[in-house]
């Protein structure tokens, strides 16, 4: 049976602010890594009143601290924001606290609006145009330490140096991210959640392109898909609700937390927006699990992804632990989940 993953934004909706919702980031890792789920990993975002952390990093030390099994990570470190060598230093700490159980995961876009951006990036040397390639192979000199002899950064080491960066996976929602990945020989994430280019055509261009490289041997991909899972489908999509409001919200430019199912269901909808939402619908997986699991078995057959990383964003905690059990359970796990 397929592993699955986590993939974490710390949600805030209208009843959880930030600091709670940072709590239940915790909680939830605590849960799935009883469950059987393998990895965990924990997104970059900036200045989104729905998205509690801007700090994976900082996470991931919280989280692997009260975990005993799971792999945690970033989904992930939005590489143009940060110095290589400071995305280094702090992933060769984590791993050295936490062996064999961190993961980076690297993404391209910002992550954010471009004020919050600029922000971000204004102490740095900024370079004009997509630099991603240029901080990616800094970032792996960092690891070799094969800068040559009289470049600036020859004689600066990563510390702590008696540790290597974790496995590195490289995030995307596009061919070129696949394509990347295939070349540089490193793991892939595709996020099918708010992806437009096609899942199936990027998992199967990284499988048939990847080169073996001293990050991996072998291709290993992963798809990120959404799912909210309940246990009859008339719950599971009443827990949907919110997730519909919020994606239409979001298509504005609306980053607002999470709303509850009373508003969701509440709102007027246009006939417009009903049929933005049933376009939507067509990223987001719901039902009872074995509802879910019927839904998914077409993309998972196309796509063989080696991995599938689920995100689900319901207004009720315990509502979106239950979904994870739920599915733990549809996929057989190989634990037994208690409500």
């Amino acid at each position: 049976m397929i592993p699955l993953s986590v993939l974490d934004l710390s949600v805030v909706t209208t009843g959880t602010k930030p600091a709670a919702a940072l709590r239940n980031s915790i909680d939830l890792a605590r849960h799935v890594d009883g469950l059987g789920y393998v990895r965990y990993w924990l997104a970059e975002h900036h200045n989104l009143a729905s998205v509690a952390s801007p700090a994976p990093d900082v996470m991931i030390g919280q989280i692997a601290a009260v975990t005993k099994h799971i792999r945690v990570g970033s989904g992930g470190v939005m590489l143009p924001n940060h110095a290589p060598l400071v995305v280094a230093e702090r992933f060769k700490m984590l791993e050295a606290l936490f062996p064999g159980r961190i993961d980076l995961g690297l993404g391209r876009a910002p992550g954010t609006d471009g004020a919050t951006a600029y922000a971000l990036r204004s102490r740095l040397d900024r370079r004009e145009g997509d630099d991603f390639l240029e901080r990616l192979h800094e970032l792996i000199l960092w690891q070799t330490r094969e800068f040559p002899a009289g470049h600036p950064y020859h004689n600066v080491v990563a510390m702590p140096d008696d540790t290597p960066l974790p496995p590195i996976w490289l995030l995307g929602s596009s061919d070129y991210s696949s394509e990347l990945a295939a070349q540089v020989g490193m793991g892939f994430a595709f996020a099918h959640h708010f992806a437009s280019h096609d899942a199936i055509d990027a998992m199967v261009h990284y499988r048939n392109r990847f080169q073996p490289s001293a990050w991996s041997a072998s291709p290993h991909a992963i798809l990120a898909v959404a799912v909210i899972a309940a246990d009859t489908d008339e719950e599971a999509e009443k827990l949907a609700s919110s997730f519909d409001l919020n994606r239409l919200r979001r298509d504005r430019g609306q980053y607002l937390p999470l709303p509850s199912v009373e508003e969701a269901l509440a709102y007027p909808y246009s006939d417009a927006e009903r049929a933005s939402i049933v376009r939507n619908r067509s990223r987001l997986f719901v039902g009872n699990p074995v509802t879910v699991r019927k839904k998914l078995q077409p993309l998972i057959e196309a796509s063989k992804p080696d991995e599938l990383m689920v995100i689900t964003a319901v207004h009720d905690h315990e509502a979106r632990k239950r979904s994870y059990g739920l599915l733990a359970t549809a996929f057989d796990l190989g634990t037994q989940f208690a409500a």
